[in-house]
């Protein structure tokens, strides 16, 4: 008895193509910045740096106000993320499992903040700001990154809470459980690695946030991406900013070592009922 042997699946090409060319935009870019932070010489016509060394780095990590920057920013990323874990998740929990007058409409305002040009939102806000003595606070800029965070911090666990299996939940209350033993124990756990990873990126991204630190924060707040564009700005060498630039992916670096140990892939995609 003779079996018709299997087609052998075709090579996608162009999809290869666009895969390797997608990759060399994004990582070529992140080369050549990190090869100007170990760089000392680096001269035309030469396609490698005549010397390497770390003299930029001692330069750089000397100054005050680069530690103070990068403590600044790490302060305001963490409480940024956990006021708005405090606010947001139980709003998301709402939306996802109640029904109320104006659900819709206010579930979907929560995108306004990123509809609109930003910087025309952030000028509006700044003359509020500026009437209450929030201009150039720390709580003002609290305040302002807390609006880059409902995205994030509100479609994502929605869509966590909307993807857990009901039956299970039902299954603990007909045995007895209290509605709290229910959360902790069914909701909580198939909801949590998504949960995790919007407050991962709400952190990232609260670290990164740029326009409206500059904007309510100035003078008195110098976050470190703040800080990289004063460097640029006011510094004719390139390494300056190429050191800064590493040091913030640190951040991101930590963040995926996080996400790849902790957030299964298939956990993510479940949360957004893939």
């Amino acid at each position: 008895m003779s079996t018709l042997a299997m087609p052998r699946p075709r090579t996608d090409w162009t999809g290869i193509v666009f895969a390797v060319l997608l990759s060399a935009a994004i990582v070529l870019p992140l080369v050549v910045v990190a090869t100007w932070a170990f760089t000392e010489v680096w001269r035309y016509p030469s396609v490698i740096p005549q010397q390497f060394g770390l003299r930029f780095w001692n330069q750089t990590l000397s100054r005050p106000d680069v530690w103070s920057a990068l403590t600044l920013s790490l302060q305001l990323s963490t409480v940024v993320t956990l006021l708005s874990a405090a606010i947001c998740l139980p709003a998301a929990y709402a939306f996802a499992r109640m029904d109320f007058p104006g659900r819709t409409v206010l579930f979907f305002s929560f995108l306004a903040g990123h509809a609109f040009p930003k910087f025309g939102l952030l000028i509006a806000i700044a003359a509020i700001f500026l009437q209450l003595n929030l201009i150039g606070t720390f709580w003002g800029v609290v305040l302002i990154q807390l609006v880059g965070t409902l995205l994030f911090m509100i479609w994502i666990p929605v869509a966590a809470f909307q993807s857990v299996d009901r039956r299970m939940e039902e299954a603990a209350r007909d045995v007895g459980a209290s509605p709290l033993r229910v959360f902790w124990s069914i909701t909580l756990p198939q909801a949590g690695p998504t949960i995790a990873a919007a407050v991962l990126l709400s952190f990232v991204g609260t670290f990164y946030e740029t326009e409206g630190a500059w904007l309510i924060g100035a003078p008195g707040i110098r976050t470190m991406p703040v800080l990289m564009i004063s460097f640029i700005n006011n510094q004719m060498v390139i390494q300056f900013g190429a050191v800064l630039s590493v040091m913030l992916w640190v951040p991101s670096f930590i963040a995926l070592i996080f996400a790849r140990r902790v957030i299964g892939g298939g956990s993510f995609a479940r949360g957004f009922g893939a």
